[in-house]
């Protein structure tokens, strides 16, 4: 993907007239990093050459990029704190870097929600959620849908798995229930 200040104007605009994150590329930051580092090149070279116009220009792309990073930021917490009590993760619309934030703030909140459902015996029935399985064959790590890293398993391997991620390892004959 390629950014030029067409780009940038529209994902501003958008990101302000919306409450959900706008689609960018997986690739966006780093895209984005190449940019500014080409027009921070330009804006040295102003500064030799005494171009306030020059200047200006980078400083309003500063402050458009800052901008954007403070409302996706803004979005990105809250599509968290909405998932913590949904269960229903999705991390479309993010950039690669973006997902790996939304996927630690999910653990921290994760943890301080089971603080407030242990009050309340909660944490035992989510625990008993859990179903024992025998492994059928060599599974990589991978992120269930909490969110949480499991594996890698190997094959004839007996482990605890979510219920949810237990079903579909049995549906997929990857394992079997014990």
């Amino acid at each position: 993907m390629r950014i030029d200040y067409d780009e940038l104007r529209r994902i501003h605009r958008l990101e302000k007239n919306t409450s959900k994150l706008v689609e960018v590329e997986d690739d966006f930051i780093d895209s984005l990093s190449v940019f500014v580092e080409e027009e921070k090149k330009k804006y040295l070279a102003s500064l030799k050459n005494f171009s306030a116009s020059d200047a200006r220009e980078f400083t309003n792309l500063k402050r458009v990029i800052e901008e954007i990073f403070l409302m996706r930021e803004k979005k990105i917490l809250n599509k968290a704190l909405i998932t913590v009590h949904t269960k229903e993760v999705s991390d479309e619309k993010m950039a690669r870097q973006e997902k790996d934030v939304f996927r630690k703030l999910l653990r921290l909140l994760e943890e301080h929600y089971e603080l407030n459902q242990s009050f309340f015996g909660e944490k035992e029935k989510k625990e008993s959620q859990l179903v024992m399985v025998k492994i059928l064959k060599d599974v990589p790590t991978f992120v269930g849908t909490d969110m949480k890293e499991y594996g890698p398993f190997s094959d004839g391997q007996s482990v605890e798995l979510p219920s949810k991620v237990a079903r579909l390892f049995v549906a997929r004959k990857i394992a079997e229930e014990k």
